[in-house]
């Protein structure tokens, strides 16, 4: 037979299937006839080591926040506070300042009252300066209280008859005890009433002053 079965059945209606392409081999032979390695995704030879670097790390936060912020969440910045803890620190502020405000106020406070003292304490010596009526040697205690204690001025029979009968006062000096004309008590009880260590009321009763009885030379509850 002059043709071929392939052209026979060409006659009949058959077709030549379609022969599948070629695909071109990008990479090639390398020198020395071995395959190259396994290129990246990028098209690079290796594991992109060296090219990967630089890149963005695509398994970092799916939320793309910045490092150190909260995984898939808004990324605060470091060392912010709360309106909470803003609130908190100027109260705490405020309050600093008005304990010290008050500090200062009570000390100036203390200061005014120690120099209005010590101007009223000279006012009062300087009253009695030089007109005490004291007797070297009285021999006769007449005992008082003053600051909660016991205390005691020498005086003579007619001092002590003198001082109960609400003539003679006693006063209060640097630690001494002075007997005093009456006539000056007015004056000083003015000026720094705290100097008035006794003012006897020639009418109180006997248990007003219970010292005023001279047979009361030491009495039971003597506090020196």
């Amino acid at each position: 037979m002059s043709n071929s079965l392939k052209d026979q059945l060409m006659g009949l209606g058959f077709k030549p299937s379609p022969k599948p392409e070629k695909r071109s081999d990008a990479r090639g032979p390398r020198p020395g006839g071995g395959k190259g390695p396994p290129r990246g995704r990028d098209g690079q030879g290796g594991t992109g080591g060296e090219a990967g670097k630089g890149r963005p790390d695509a398994r970092r936060g799916k939320g793309g926040g910045k490092p150190g912020g909260k995984p898939g969440g808004r990324g605060g910045r470091p060392g912010t506070r709360s309106q909470e803890e803003i609130d908190l620190a100027k109260a705490y502020a405020i309050r600093a300042q008005k304990e010290k405000q008050e500090r200062i106020a009570a000390e100036q406070a203390r200061q005014e009252a120690a120099r209005v003292r010590r101007e009223a304490r000279a006012k009062f010596d300087a009253l009695i300066d030089g007109k005490a009526v004291n007797v070297a040697d009285a021999e006769h205690p007449r005992h008082f209280e003053y600051g909660g204690k016991i205390k005691r001025v020498y005086c003579t029979e007619e001092q002590i008859r003198q001082l109960n009968a609400g003539e003679l006062w006693v006063a209060q000096q640097k630690g001494r005890y002075l007997l005093l004309p009456i006539a000056l008590l007015a004056e000083a009880k003015a000026a720094f009433p705290d100097g008035i260590a006794l003012e006897v009321d020639p009418d109180a009763t006997p248990g007003q002053d219970p010292y005023a009885d001279p047979k009361y030379q030491v009495p039971d509850d003597l506090i020196w």
